[in-house]
């Protein structure tokens, strides 16, 4: 009686998940799978019959123009990254003492989360642009001879502004997710390693990080994943040329010539591949990591 009421539950939590597993399938399966024979050549709404072809890919893969998007793109997606992982470390650690304040500012590192991509862009361009508010504050102290001599900071290469809005969004997520970690896990065994005499950087390196360890790489893993994808800001604050892989895409969709289509829909899908690519390898290596430590 007691399994037949387990098998039961089972079955009904089961069929609860089943709107939205049907949601994920059609949304993003189906559009994957649409994407896929669009770029092999199947695309009779645009007088496209040649399926199934390479051409498309061969075509961006022959051009000088795709291996300077996608080397634009992983800088765009991994540097930010990287350097929000030590920033959010540092604010997660520094949140989790008591300190005067600390009510203020839980609340205050909360905000950029709840604010759209759009009213980064907008920030940026007002603060580090050539006439924004920085180049009029250091015109006014007599620090630069106009506010067009103010370093460019966006619509370059470099992606200073672009990395900008994502460290204004993406840190307060990595810290939240950091954050609470700590909390769930508590600080007891850093406790105990102080009371035997373990330095502050040891109790760090060996205990506090190790713990931190698997949320560290699921946070970072999704904020990649989604700057790879990004598309308003790179299009917004980028240099124009070269452009990210999904501005590109953009690009060819948005051409007046729809022979263009299936080689943006070939973009779409090398997106894809390139980040479930990326994601897999890199909890490859944290698996291995882990083994290595004796964990796995």
């Amino acid at each position: 009686m007691w399994g037949s009421d387990v098998q039961n539950r089972a079955f009904f939590q089961l069929a609860g998940l089943i709107p939205a597993i049907l949601l994920v399938t059609v949304l993003f399966l189906g559009a994957f799978v649409f994407a896929v024979l669009q770029s092999l050549g199947h695309a009779p709404q645009y007088g496209i019959t040649s399926f199934p072809t390479f051409d498309y890919y061969q075509a961006l893969f022959d051009g000088s123009r795709f291996w300077k998007s996608l080397r634009l793109t992983f800088y765009y997606a991994l540097v930010p990254t990287l350097i929000g992982a030590v920033i959010s470390l540092c604010f997660a650690l520094v949140l989790s003492r008591k300190f005067k304040g600390k009510a203020i500012a839980l609340f205050l590192y909360r905000i950029p989360m709840v604010v759209p991509y759009l009213v980064g862009v907008s920030l940026v361009i007002l603060l580090f642009a050539n006439g924004g508010l920085f180049a009029r504050v250091l015109f006014a102290l007599d620090l630069i001879a106009a506010p067009s001599d103010f370093t460019r900071l966006i619509q370059t290469e470099s992606g200073v502004g672009i990395m900008l809005v994502y460290l204004w969004k993406q840190v307060p997520f990595m810290t939240l997710i950091l954050y609470s970690n700590l909390l769930v896990l508590g600080r007891q065994d850093e406790e105990s390693a102080r009371l035997l005499g373990a330095t502050s950087a040891q109790v760090f390196y060996h205990i506090t990080l190790p713990k931190l360890i698997p949320s560290l790489v699921t946070a970072t893993l999704i904020v990649f994943a989604f700057n790879f994808g990004s598309f308003e800001v790179p299009f917004i604050l980028g240099a124009g040329f070269p452009n990210t892989l999904p501005v590109e895409a953009w690009r060819l969709f948005d051409s007046p010539d729809y022979t263009n289509r299936p080689q943006a829909m070939a973009i779409v899908t090398l997106i894809s591949l390139l980040s479930a690519g990326c994601l897999f390898l890199s909890f490859y290596l944290y698996r291995w990591f882990e083994r290595f430590r004796g964990r796995g």
